[in-house]
């Protein structure tokens, strides 16, 4: 089973050390997280929470994705660097598939692209943007990204995007992995369609087993059983060996730690953090890793 951190709430000037401490440790990558901005007033309904309301608050850092996962990619040489998620639907596509191709370069292939839909329409309001229509938007945006990470001469004439031929270099010397986020029987086909793994919202144990059957289920009608496929699964309980190995042997292939915000509180030391991290370490990953290697002999 492979470990990620989460560091969406951390202090913008702790990134860099995090994600050494996270190496040091044996994690297997981080995750930051992204919204374009905060509105003063939100109307939209939080889907994953009982009563609708997000967790954070005006106060909360969300530093741009790419500019963090750069810096953590020059102090780090093992890391993976995802986002959960990026917001793909709001921006320019063309934009994206430059920065993330340049990313996946610089990081000698360490990155991977998770990517969901959003669920604040205040945000596309700001941008212009339907949000109705972000569904189909995304599936065009991944469509251009995928393209333009080719480095080839391309035109692309869809509903919502188009542009005469071009091309961007540099291109990605490997096929850069896209992670899909979302929870729904729509973000469950497209992901089994075309995703290369699974990055969860957070479920109890038990919600689990169910999840993964109706996972598979649409990737065999998709015609992809047979492919790869990431399962990065969070908990919404405290990580326990138990519960992990029994993820583990359902098929789960990874889980990320809490953010630091819900492990130890909304402000924290960057060593309070590397402390966290290393008992995570010593309590979780390193039996974790016994336990599978045992497990395949």
């Amino acid at each position: 089973m492979k470990f990620w951190q989460m560091l969406v709430w951390s202090e913008t000037d702790q990134y860099s050390e995090i994600a050494k401490a996270a190496e040091d440790n044996n994690f297997y990558g981080v995750m930051n997280a992204d919204h374009a901005f905060f509105p003063k007033t939100i109307k939209s309904i939080y889907p994953y929470s009982e009563d609708g309301t997000a967790p954070m608050g005006d106060d909360r850092d969300y530093p741009d994705p790419w500019v963090t996962l750069a810096n953590m990619a020059a102090v780090t040489s093992k890391l993976r660097l995802s986002t959960a998620v990026y917001i793909l639907p709001l921006r320019n596509p063309i934009e994206v598939a430059k920065a993330t191709g340049t990313l996946a370069i610089l990081s000698n292939d360490r990155f991977m692209l998770g990517a969901g839909v959003g669920w604040m329409q205040e945000e596309y309001e700001a941008y212009g943007l339907d949000f109705k229509l972000r569904g189909k938007r995304y599936d065009e945006c991944l469509d251009v990204i995928e393209l333009l990470w080719s480095g080839e001469w391309s035109e692309y004439q869809g509903q919502y995007i188009q542009f005469k031929k071009l091309r961007i270099l540099p291109s990605p010397k490997n096929r850069i992995p896209i992670l899909m986020g979302g929870s729904s029987d729509v973000a469950l086909r497209r992901m089994a369609k075309r995703a290369d793994g699974f990055i969860g919202v957070g479920n109890h144990p038990d919600e689990i087993p169910d999840l993964l059957n109706k996972l598979n289920t649409y990737r065999k009608r998709a015609g992809r059983s047979d492919q790869p496929f990431e399962t990065i699964l969070g908990l919404t309980i405290e990580h326990d060996l138990d519960t992990l190995k029994k993820l583990y042997d359902l098929g789960v292939t990874a889980t990320v730690n809490a953010p630091f915000a819900f492990s130890i509180g909304w402000e924290s030391t960057i060593q309070q953090k590397i402390d966290q991290m290393q008992r995570y370490a010593d309590e979780i990953i390193r039996p974790m890793h016994e336990y599978a290697q045992g497990k395949n002999g």
